[in-house]
């Protein structure tokens, strides 16, 4: 899989309306609603249940575009992450946080020197971030990464975290997530979202679990802006025990809808289930429920040659790192039987040690882009 930051970049394409011969004409909306499941036995051994709704337009997640502009065009700012992450970087407990991510300056020596020049980046951006989310959030501290070991699991670019990045972390009084997400939701969603349902119904009543987060970000790319609301659930040390995954019954429903915001037109792509399992040792996927779409072979990754048709795409469907999404096809709406599937070892390799550990918490809703930009490389007409 070809690493993250192409997909970032090709998400500015996904504004535009493609034709393909398929049972009816195809659109690709700016919106996206990915439901995710990850199954981590290599990092946390956490199981993680998240629902992501993400966009490039700021007329479908409003943030200004005075400000939208502005962190775009700043060379040195590379994300904007908004969480209640219990501890978003180490040294924060019990808060909740403001973090703005800026790309570490080659220039500048010793680590004073680099969180000075990072807090003075940041600095301009906090005040209006504050207005906009009804926050008062003060500043903390300055991080700077050096861990690339989520990165290289993930298979992320860093733009959350990881070598070369500095984290600016403001911190402000805990709030808990059903609080924080229905505020941040009403500012940033529009009526005609909230109101279709879909993924956005599963977040919301998610954000009731004891364990759930939210995180929202703005990550600038060249034209415009990736912005990611995520609503996340973590099940702790319950990956280990995981042998047939059901990420419905992870995401406390029987059945899953597509949003009504689609009902104008065919968008296959713009809902996605993803599951995601690392482990560090070969597993393999078997006894699969629901339906497996037919697949080509385009840049040494499976893509499918009809879209029209529900079902998994596994690619790979063994090793230490699988991953499977879940096109609807024509369909809106799937049960949770559906989508089971077995998970078991294949034999054993011998798996190489690592004492390093995840340091950013929200690194995780980088993923999510993934889900449905895999789609966007080619299609057999």
């Amino acid at each position: 899989m070809q690493k993250i930051l192409w997909f970032l970049v090709s998400v500015t394409l996904v504004g535009i309306s493609t034709n393909f011969a398929y049972s009816q004409e195809m659109g690709l909306a700016t919106f996206q609603e990915t439901a995710q499941v990850i199954v981590d036995r290599s990092i946390s051994q956490n199981v993680t249940a998240s629902v992501t709704l993400q966009s490039t337009s700021i007329q479908e997640i409003r943030i200004p575009a005075e400000l939208e502009q502005k962190l775009r065009e700043d060379e040195m700012i590379k994300a904007v992450v908004v969480t209640n992450q219990e501890q978003c970087v180490l040294g924060v407990f019990d808060e909740s946080c403001i973090m703005i991510n800026v790309v570490r300056d080659p220039t500048v020596k010793g680590i004073i020197e680099i969180q000075d020049a990072a807090k003075e980046d940041a600095m301009p951006y906090i005040d209006e971030i504050n207005q906009i989310f009804d926050t008062d959030a003060e500043f903390h501290s300055v991080f700077v990464h050096s861990d690339d070991a989520s990165n290289e699991a993930l298979e992320t670019s860093g733009i959350i975290s990881g070598r070369g990045m500095v984290s600016v972390v403001y911190t402000m009084s805990p709030e808990d997530t059903n609080s924080m997400y229905e505020k941040v939701s009403a500012i940033l969603i529009p009526k005609i979202i909230r109101d279709g349902g879909g993924f956005y119904e599963i977040a919301k009543s998610l954000s009731f679990e004891e364990k759930s987060k939210m995180t929202f970000s703005i990550i600038p790319l060249d034209s415009k802006s990736l912005l990611q609301l995520k609503l996340s659930v973590d099940y702790p040390n319950e990956a280990s025990t995981i042998s047939e995954v059901s990420p419905l019954d992870l995401l406390k429903v029987d059945t899953i809808s597509r949003s009504e915001y689609f009902s104008s037109g065919f968008y296959p792509l713009n809902s996605i289930i993803q599951v995601v399992i690392l482990s560090p040792e070969d597993e393999v996927i078997s006894n699969i429920r629901g339906n497996i779409v037919p697949t080509q072979i385009i840049d040494n990754e499976k893509i499918p040659t009809d879209i029209s048709k529900e079902g998994w795409i596994f690619d790979p469907q063994e090793g230490q790192r699988i991953q499977g999404k879940y096109i609807f096809g024509e369909e809106t709406s799937v049960n949770k039987d559906k989508l089971k599937f077995s998970l078991g070892e294949v034999p054993p390799t011998q798996p190489e040690s690592s004492d390093e550990s995840l340091v950013v918490v929200v690194i995780i809703s980088i993923v999510a882009i993934a889900a449905a930009l895999f789609y966007l490389k080619g299609y057999r007409k």
